[in-house]
């Protein structure tokens, strides 16, 4: 198993959900954050914004799904500008379900 996060545009985030859910990956948390890249914030005129709003999918799969998710993922949230956010894969050593007790997804 392996976890994905996935730090989004705002405006983006919603085309990334609906995509994942058609492709059957129904199950994720998504959140608000606040953060920067490289690019250490965005100047705007006079303003100078260090931390910008973004959105963070959270979810969790299968290995052998990964690749297709951070595909549909980054696919559906593209702009081609700075900005547009990160996805990050790590491991997962195991799941529960609080309701039944189960172990795995």
């Amino acid at each position: 198993m392996q976890m994905v996060r996935a730090i989004l545009r705002p405006e983006t985030t919603e085309k990334a959900v609906k995509a994942l859910d058609k492709e059957g990956f129904v199950a994720l948390t998504k959140f608000d954050v606040t953060g920067r890249g490289k690019q250490k914030g965005l100047q705007h005129g006079d303003f100078f914004y260090d931390e910008l709003p973004k959105k963070m999918l959270l979810l969790v799969a299968e290995d052998d799904d990964i690749d297709n998710i951070v595909d549909i993922i980054v696919d559906a949230s593209s702009t081609g500008n700075f900005g547009d956010g990160k996805v990050f894969v790590s491991p997962v050593e195991e799941a529960y379900t609080v309701r039944t007790r189960s172990k795995g997804l």
